[in-house]
């Protein structure tokens, strides 16, 4: 008989736990309007960090262009110089005043030395083909010459040529035998 019988107390309890059943699902699931305020939070951020990064990868760009033009500009400048101390020893030869063959002989071989040393430094290389065969790549045909040496042989020098990081600046003009 107890087992059938319900007291007012018994009917609080279901009608609590039903409100709680009910109170559960609205509780698990979040609002709407929360969920779409964090989305909102959320693509915030990510469009915040995508143009910090665009800005940033933007100055790195101006800054490379700017270093590369700075580059360009000034590559020459300490070849510039060590140039300049060849120009100030030829001004030097030219501005003596009872100047012989000889000074100015020797005057001139000193200021070839220094430009000779310059061009060491900068890895500038004289092309001089003499005997050589003839390399279209960093010798320049005049003329065909007749010679005892075989065909397409560097007999003459015309005109040196010079490399730069064995890139040809210049190629040297030579005479070629026929053969």
């Amino acid at each position: 008989m107890e087992q059938n019988q319900t007291t007012p107390h018994d009917l609080d309890t279901d009608t609590q736990t039903d409100s709680a059943v009910d109170a559960s699902p609205a509780e698990v699931m979040p609002n709407l309007e929360e969920l779409l305020q964090v989305a909102e939070r959320r693509a915030q951020e990510h469009y915040d960090a995508w143009m910090y990064a665009k800005a940033e990868s933007e100055n790195i760009r101006r800054r490379a262009t700017e270093d590369v033009s700075k580059a360009q500009k000034f590559a020459v400048e300490r070849f510039s110089n060590e140039v300049l101390a060849v120009k100030d020893s030829l001004e030097a030869g030219l501005a003596v005043e009872t100047a012989t063959v000889e000074s100015f002989k020797s005057g001139m071989e000193l200021t070839l030395k220094q430009l000779t040393s310059v061009f060491e430094k900068f890895n500038i290389i004289e092309i001089n083909p003499v005997g050589e065969k003839l390399d279209p790549h960093k010798h320049q045909a005049i003329s065909m010459v007749p010679s005892e040496q075989p065909a397409n042989t560097v007999v003459s020098v015309m005109q040196k040529g010079y490399t730069l990081n064995d890139r040809v600046l210049r190629p040297a003009l030579v005479l070629v035998s026929q053969g």
